[in-house]
């Protein structure tokens, strides 16, 4: 007897926890007009998935052909670069290298490797994840796009608990203030530019020191034939690109791993034969002493030395296509110590040698291995493109979801590996721009001080967006806020003071090409804002849409019609515009509203938030499909497959959610009467609305998607009518159309055009 009471009073217990979950949930359902029923609701939490031992040394493995080819290759350049006018002082080579080691293991090592790294976006890095964190976290997005039900996301979600008040009160100035809003916007966009500028810049250099290599063995070589022979290898680098990263990176890791065996096997020889003295640059005094020694030339050097971290950078761009743990266990135990001997050879080589710092790397080559160590050293700088390549394609991706960038094709060339893309277009944009920096500049000196800004300033920008990070999510100790401000920021600052300085011999061009790019992304994204705010301003209520769908002279056809537009609270008025001249719709309609969140990944089954459009009968929907900036959106199953199967089980859910609620009548008490005077269970009045969409489904479906003209309103300034009338209208006309972008078969594409007046 006593056991049947435990065993009740368990089940009641059961029944109540049950009652409290599924009132929760309904409460939930029942919140105000923001989408928030939501097809598969039910998930698990999910952390950062786990990767094994063998993925990761696998992809520790590929890194070190995709992401280090370009620091790996610094040696080719760092010392030339940094004396110009040659050595005047032997102690000098031991100050630059002390500068060299510290700047390696301050700013790769430590801010990269075991900070920077730690503030990817669920495994994605770049500028764009470093805004997307801060936009998660502080309302500082400029699109009023924001839902509450982002935030049940599993990859949005923050630790924010204990929250500091500093922390609170940061959030609450950059929320408040517009002009907070638009600076990181900006700042997020130039740093973007900056780092597709590197993606430039990193071909040019790496390939024209290696095969300028060339003229030490023959005077025969011409640098007419240096620069043609440079053109024609970057060429094809870039047509090799379609590939994929993963294949590029089982090819080129090999070649880089001989590479850094070849660097660090001559700077043990060179350390060994000419002066092992040189281990007393690890004594930071000699860059004191440098300094001491020449004052304003050693500033100025410090645009040389800083070419030795140059990829750093990609590290984390391309964190995307690896792991953290993976880049860390490459960095640490290849590319680090290989690039560590490597420097400290090429100094005692100087310590004997000091007249042929203009060609350290080559002139400190044994004779017998020369022409092996010119083909690898020439097949390195190859790769060294990749690297920043490959960031440039994860970067523009990111830019691109958030609305940021111009509609290009994005292309997902491993099934294996998430974050691994290809842009055509951008491919080969980037190959016209470095084979013109190529012939137009000739020489590794001009290109060098370009190259200096476009590192330096992208890394400042890092900084100071990680600091943001550091206080409002991380919520880190004020002492070592301000540890990482002064040791890593007062060095990142001194070095862009001293690249600045070069900026009328070849540091300009950066700052051109930046400006070109950031001017693209501003006239793309100011008229994106203008576009979502008119179709905001301009929406179909619910009333008028139940009007216009309820109207008897509209003729409901069998069917299955997707409208899709970027609108997420609302119908967009295009929609009125097509009702009005085609007076007939299909039998299921579904307003389909595109929506990028600033995460790099959601999970299929947290993808769809659909809302019923009353009454019932009109079978009318409406659906955010919500995506990650890396998530691929060409999956082997078809979109509109995956749309039905959520929209069947959505119908399926909110009928039993309905039937659970408090009754008032015969419909949520479980039963409808039917046309015919038949009374209908719940269940077989849901079936039957599935069915319905079905056969909507199995009658043929249709893309409708608004493509609406923008022009300048009457009245409007000269600016705005050539950003918007001119600029805008050129790239949306020479770029790829949405159709295109989401690959809609166009058999079953039908365009609704209007006319916005922005």
């Amino acid at each position: 007897m006593s056991a049947d009471v435990v065993v009740n009073e368990e089940s009641d217990t059961e029944t109540r926890e049950v009652d409290v979950v599924v009132f929760s949930q309904i409460k939930k359902l029942r919140r105000a007009d923001s989408l928030e029923v939501e097809a598969g609701k039910f998930h698990h939490p999910h952390g950062s998935k786990t990767v094994d031992w063998s993925t990761i040394l696998h992809l520790a493995f590929q890194s070190i052909g995709i992401v280090y080819g370009d620091i790996g290759t610094s040696p080719l350049y760092v010392f030339s670069s940094t004396f110009t006018d040659g050595i005047k002082h032997n102690d000098d080579i031991l100050g630059v290298l002390s500068l060299i080691i510290y700047t390696l293991t301050l700013i790769t090592l430590i801010k990269y490797v075991f900070i920077v790294l730690q503030a990817n976006d669920n495994g994605d890095g770049g500028t764009f994840a470093l805004y997307s964190l801060i936009c998660r976290y502080a309302k500082v997005g400029l699109i009023p796009n924001q839902q509450l039900e982002d935030q049940d996301v599993s990859n949005y979600q923050l630790m924010s608990n204990n929250r500091l008040g500093r922390a609170t009160r940061l959030k609450s100035k950059l929320e408040n203030s517009q002009f907070s809003k638009y600076f990181l916007l900006f700042a997020t966009m130039l740093g973007t530019s900056m780092v597709i500028g590197d993606g430039v810049l990193t071909p040019c250099i790496s390939v024209l020191s290696a095969v300028g290599g060339i003229k030490q063995a023959t005077t025969e070589m011409t640098e007419d034939m240096i620069v043609w022979i440079s053109v024609a290898i970057i060429i094809m680098l870039f047509l090799f690109q379609r590939f994929g990263t993963d294949k590029v990176g089982y090819t080129f890791a090999p070649i880089i791993c001989i590479w850094f065996a070849l660097i660090a096997g001559i700077g043990v020889f060179n350390f060994i034969k000419h002066d092992p003295g040189v281990i007393k640059a690890v004594n930071p005094k000699y860059i004191v002493d440098y300094f001491r020694r020449n004052k304003k030339r050693a500033w100025i050097s410090l645009g040389g030395a800083v070419l030795a971290i140059t990829g750093t950078e990609a590290m984390f761009a391309d964190v995307g296509h690896f792991t953290v743990r993976s880049i860390q266990i490459s960095m640490c135990s290849v590319t680090f110590p290989s690039l560590i001997l490597a420097y400290m050879g090429q100094a005692s080589y100087l310590r004997k040698h000091s007249l042929d710092v203009a060609d350290t790397f080559y002139k400190s080559i044994p004779d017998p291995i020369y022409w092996p160590m010119f083909v690898v050293a020439v097949m390195a700088a190859v790769i060294a493109s990749q690297a920043m390549i490959s960031g440039t394609f994860s970067i523009i991706q990111q830019s691109l979801s958030l609305g940021c960038f111009p509609r290009v094709k994005v292309i997902h060339t491993s099934t294996k590996y998430e974050g691994q893309v290809y842009i055509p277009e951008v491919n080969y944009l980037l190959m016209l721009a470095c084979v013109g920096v190529t012939i137009g500049f000739r020489t590794t000196v001009k290109i060098g001080n370009a190259y200096g800004i476009a590192v330096v300033f992208v890394m400042t920008l890092t900084s100071s967006f990680l600091v943001l990070i550091m206080i409002m999510i991380w919520k880190t100790h004020i002492l070592l806020i301000i540890a990482y401000v002064f040791c890593i920021g007062t060095v990142e600052m001194l070095y862009l003071s001293s690249v600045l300085y070069k900026f009328d011999q070849g540091g300009y061009l950066p700052l051109a090409f930046s400006t070109f790019l950031l001017t693209i992304m501003y006239v793309w994204n100011y008229v994106y804002r203008k576009k979502y705010t008119y179709e905001l301003d301009h929406k179909i209520s619910p009333e008028k849409l139940r009007e216009t769908v309820g109207d008897t002279n509209l003729c409901r056809i069998p069917g299955f019609a997707l409208f899709y537009s970027e609108l997420v609270h609302g119908i967009p008025p295009i929609f009125k515009h097509y009702a009005d001249n085609v007076p007939a719709l299909h039998s299921v309609l579904v307003f389909v509203s595109i929506k990028s969140l600033p995460i790099s990944k959601v999970l299929l089954e947290e993808r769809f938030l659909f809302r019923r459009i009353e009454p019932r009968e009109l079978n009318v929907f409406r659906c955010v499909v919500r995506y990650g900036y890396t998530d691929m959106r060409n999956k082997h199953e078809s979109f509109e497959s995956v749309l039905l199967g959520k929209l069947k089980e959505f119908i399926r859910e909110e009928a039993c959610f309905l039937s659970l609620m408090p009754s008032n009548n015969n419909e949520e008490v479980g039963v409808v009467e039917g046309g015919d005077g038949h009374i209908d269970t719940k269940d077989e009045m849901v079936e039957r609305e599935v069915e319905i969409v079905d056969r909507g489904f199995r009658c043929g479906v249709v893309h409708l998607m608004g493509e609406s003209e923008v022009v300048a309103s009457e009245g409007a300034g000269l600016m705005k009518k050539v950003v918007i009338d001119y600029a805008y209208n050129f790239l949306r006309r020479n770029l790829r159309q949405s159709d295109k972008v989401f690959d809609i078969p166009h058999k079953r594409l039908l365009k609704v055009g209007m006319t916005y007046e922005l």
